[in-house]
């Protein structure tokens, strides 16, 4: 499943929910509803920073007014959500009562540990 977008910023681990992007030959910032897609040379942030964002002197900043709020989850998300759900309850296939017998009489090694059979 794929996991939601986070914010940008170093060591922010909120979900994003707006977008920057900066205008560099108007010298603006401009932070908005989170885009659809990320794009590269725009971030995404979470609400905290994207209301506290400030920009370099001599720069403006153009900032959407309305609330900030996180995508909702598309189908892709949702069916991929269900087939994990399916998955984990499915039961593990038991091997035939032969293999299990053959395997607690056999020697054999699982990585550094070895398995030594019972005396007979």
């Amino acid at each position: 499943m794929r996991s939601p977008r986070r914010c940008s910023r170093n060591g922010c681990p909120r979900q994003a929910v707006a977008t920057l992007t900066y205008v560099y030959n108007e010298s603006t910032a401009v932070v908005g509803p989170l885009a659809a897609f990320a794009e590269p040379h725009t971030y995404d942030l979470c609400e905290p920073h994207a209301r506290s964002l400030t920009a370099p002197r001599g720069w403006d900043v153009v900032r959407h007014e309305g609330e900030f709020e996180p995508p909702p989850p598309t189908t892709d998300d949702l069916v991929a959500l269900a087939e994990a759900v399916r998955e984990a309850a499915r039961p593990a296939p038991r091997p035939p009562e032969d293999d299990r017998e053959q395997r607690a009489h056999s020697t054999g090694r699982r990585g550094h540990l070895r398995v030594i059979p019972p005396n007979l």
